[in-house]
């Protein structure tokens, strides 16, 4: 089993320029990475879908601890592995709000955004102050048009954490962006 170290995400920038000076990871849009994710001391030191790396974080196991499931899921879905991610995910006893986020994440992910819609939910519920979940969450009311609605996580997220942190720089970022190519009609 992999040795697994909690890492709490990185809120502490304005902009993708201040994320690097700063040492906060970018997405791979270049965005201010809304959370850093889980560590473990054994398989970190391997490339994130590697062979070597899917060695060390094992098969998908109800056996697996769900510290372990969450490790592999989370970093599998970042890596665009989604449904890969979900085979982790769903595997896991306790539904926190990482969890159903990242299970929303990896569901939106595959193309269906109603169905992660109550993931998102389910996490804020959960824990209402988890703003990873509020940003999918207005990602994914974007992607259904509706940005008053993902306006509205925007002002849960300042009102959370402020306008400097990495979930609330990377979903205005994602509504700039809807704004501008809306404009452009």
């Amino acid at each position: 089993m992999i040795k697994l170290v909690s890492r709490t995400a990185g809120l502490l920038v304005a902009s993708g320029a201040l994320a690097v000076a700063f040492g906060s990871p970018l997405s791979a849009e270049g965005r201010v990475a809304k959370d850093t994710g889980p560590a473990s001391a054994a398989c970190d030191a391997h490339a994130k879908g590697t062979a070597a790396w899917t060695a060390c974080v094992g098969t998908a196991s109800r056996k697996m601890a769900d510290e372990e499931l969450f490790y592999a899921g989370y970093w599998l879905a970042k890596s665009g592995q989604y449904a890969e991610a979900l085979r982790y995910l769903d595997l896991t006893q306790t539904k926190d709000e990482r969890v159903l986020t990242y299970i929303g994440f990896a569901t939106r992910k595959l193309g269906d955004v109603d169905a992660a819609l109550p993931l998102y939910r389910k996490a804020l519920a959960v824990n209402p102050d988890y703003v990873v979940a509020r940003a999918y969450l207005g990602e994914a009311f974007l992607i259904k048009g509706q940005p008053d609605q993902a306006r509205g996580q925007l002002e849960e997220i300042a009102e959370r954490c402020g306008t400097r942190c990495a979930a609330y720089v990377d979903l205005a970022g994602q509504i700039a962006d809807y704004e501008e190519k809306a404009s452009r009609g």
